[in-house]
């Protein structure tokens, strides 16, 4: 029996759309996918647990394949009850007060505006799993500030998330091992660029490692949501004016409410 195709994926991502035409196309050839956090992401790639995996970028590409694939709105997640659920969208400058309830070299945007009491404040906080850190959100003692699927992935009733500006959105690509010929690699690349299953396959390894997939991000969007299978949408919410200070949390001036 020949062996299952092996591929992890971050919390967050899902690959339930691509695993789908998998089943459809390739019904003898059994896959597992697996979620796995993101430390651990590349390294087994490298040693071999998983063919190919869909991450964050950047990783360190020496040995690997990597295609982006697409981009995640990033946002803040706060209290029900604080100031910020109000507006549709904050600003990282919005924030340069909060206590950042992670490492800041994850969001260097905030590191950059934020205050002194507030770094101090924040670099006290022990080390925390994200869904540890969403439930002292919770508690109105401090911010997150992830991709919106991640967002997704741990909410609550008692905590909301917002579109933040002013913060780079981050990548998700697909990796695989420059030494492996598995032909069952290229199927899935073709699979997750949008190839139909009559259209002709390039080669996979022919692909320049920093390439963006043909078609991207439209046809390699996830169709279904965070790692409990929920709808990965990007974005959806409008935009706050701000112009001359309005729909601004420091402006103490009234803004839009946001969309529940």
């Amino acid at each position: 029996m020949t062996d299952a195709f092996r591929i992890e994926f971050v919390p967050g991502v899902t690959p339930d759309k691509w695993l789908r035409v998998w089943a459809r196309r390739m019904p003898d050839s059994p896959l597992e996918a697996n979620p796995v956090d993101e430390q651990d992401a590349v390294r087994h790639l490298r040693d071999g647990t998983a063919s190919m995996a869909l991450l964050r970028l950047p990783v360190d590409k020496d040995g690997l394949h990597v295609i982006p694939l697409y981009e995640e709105v990033p946002v803040v997640v706060v209290s029900k009850e604080h100031v910020v659920a109000a507006f549709d969208e904050v600003g990282i400058a919005d924030l340069s007060g909060e206590v950042l309830l992670q490492d800041p070299a994850e969001v260097p945007e905030w590191a950059q505006v934020a205050t002194p009491e507030a770094r101090q404040r924040s670099s006290s906080m022990p080390t925390m799993t994200t869904r540890q850190a969403v439930s002292v959100v919770a508690s109105g003692s401090g911010i997150v500030i992830v991709p919106l699927s991640v967002a997704r992935l741990h909410h609550r009733k008692d905590v909301v998330h917002r579109p933040v500006t002013g913060v780079a959105p981050t990548r998700v690509g697909l990796a695989w091992r420059v030494d492996d010929d598995d032909p069952r690699l290229e199927e899935f690349i073709g699979i997750v660029r949008g190839r139909t299953e009559r259209s002709s396959r390039g080669a996979s390894n022919d692909a320049p490692s920093d390439s963006r997939a043909p078609g991207s991000p439209a046809a390699a969007r996830p169709g279904s949501g965070g790692g409990s299978r929920r709808t990965a949408r990007q974005g959806g919410q409008s935009r706050a004016q701000r112009a001359g200070g309005k729909g601004s949390p420091s402006s103490g001036r009234g803004g839009r409410r946001g969309r529940r």
